[in-house]
């Protein structure tokens, strides 16, 4: 089968398909490709990969964008998601916006992507600038394109800061969640789940998921390096 490296950074042109909806079309499964070399060819059709193609580094007004340095390998014709992390340690004040959503909206056009994500750990004083950038990035995606970001567990139970965000979906993570693990994972199968958080959930290989409580899409992180038994771990459990 034909292969595509998506390490390569140099753009091109993504043939999409025309929606009703930025959230059709998009697989049930996907899996996480972080900063590492992955080998994920023979995947089935339904399942999709979230490649982290850059990092944005946010340091008070300046932003460094450090793109995907490891070798990606998928059959030509898997779904991709073109995730950018972003790491804002301290005050966001002043931030370059228009140049990091550029920065995002140009990782949509590398080959065979169908999606954008955002993941970012926000703080509440940085609200208001990710609310913009998410804005931002929007305006400048392809209106079928979907848009995700990942969120917080606490973010889908305990506020309501997510309704007005222009995503198509906010992946509860449901994994690495810290000291309030226990008190979080009793509340997600009690609790009334903010709207955006509801079509999918990240999880992990390495621990127990919470139940899932319906259909929709699955992120899976695996903590080790991409193999045939970690995919059927991922996809064929129906975690």
């Amino acid at each position: 089968m034909a292969t595509a490296a998506l390490a390569l950074l140099a753009p091109a042109v993504a043939v999409h398909d025309a929606r009703q909806s930025r959230d059709t079309g998009l697989p049930r499964f996907v899996l996480w490709a972080w900063e590492r070399p992955d080998d994920l060819r023979g995947l089935p059709r339904s399942v999709g990969v979230a490649f982290l193609a850059q990092t944005i580094t946010i340091s008070g007004p300046s932003h460094l964008v450090s793109r995907r340095r490891q070798p990606l390998r998928v059959d030509e014709g898997t779904k991709m998601i073109a995730v950018t992390r972003i790491e804002a340690p301290g005050a966001v004040q002043g931030v370059d916006v228009a140049a990091i959503s550029h920065a995002i909206v140009d990782r949509a056009r590398l080959p065979m992507v169908a999606g954008v994500q955002i993941d970012f750990d926000a703080r509440a004083s940085q609200r208001p600038m990710y609310r913009q950038l998410l804005h931002a990035v929007r305006a400048g995606l392809p209106p079928a394109m979907p848009l995700s970001m990942t969120a917080l567990a606490s973010w889908c139970l305990d506020d309501n800061w997510l309704d007005e965000l222009p995503v198509d979906e906010a992946v509860p993570m449901l994994f690495r969640m810290g000291p309030a693990a226990a008190v979080l994972r009793a509340q997600w199968g009690i609790g009334t789940v903010a709207p955006k958080c509801r079509t999918s959930r990240g999880v992990s290989l390495d621990e127990a998921a919470p139940r899932r409580g319906g259909s929709g899409r699955t992120y899976v992180f695996n903590p080790g390096p991409w193999n045939a038994a970690a995919i059927r771990a991922a996809v064929e459990e129906d975690r």
